[in-house]
């Protein structure tokens, strides 16, 4: 579990970083690259490569989302409210406390 928590969170990082990576429409180039990038990731650009690579790292990362979370619900299946009564009892009128005689107690005191 924690390998997979690890994985994760390189993924996270490296999503980020491919998608802040990539060139704006208005520019012509990435951060950092400036107009080279066209020949670092070959003659179609870096518009193709680094939106294959987002699409993989996104799918991947929800893949992780869904793994951790199915994960922890297994871990925890308790309820918080399991120990309370149920709501039709809770909203029942109670029943009626029995009356307290006031006849004296063999010892002779008598109830207050």
């Amino acid at each position: 579990m924690t390998a997979l928590l690890v994985f994760h969170f390189v993924i996270c990082a490296f999503l980020v970083f491919v998608i802040l990576l990539q060139p704006g429409k208005s520019d012509g180039g990435g951060i950092g690259f400036g107009s080279s990038s066209q020949s670092i990731f070959g003659s179609r650009g870096a518009g193709n490569f680094l939106t294959k690579v987002t699409s993989f790292c996104a799918l991947t990362f929800l893949l992780t989302s869904f793994i951790l979370t199915r994960a922890r619900m297994r871990e925890y299946t308790t309820s918080v409210i399991s120990g309370s009564e149920p709501a039709a009892e809770a909203t029942s009128t109670p029943a009626p406390k029995p009356v307290e005689s006031a006849k004296p107690t063999p010892d002779g005191a008598g109830k207050k």
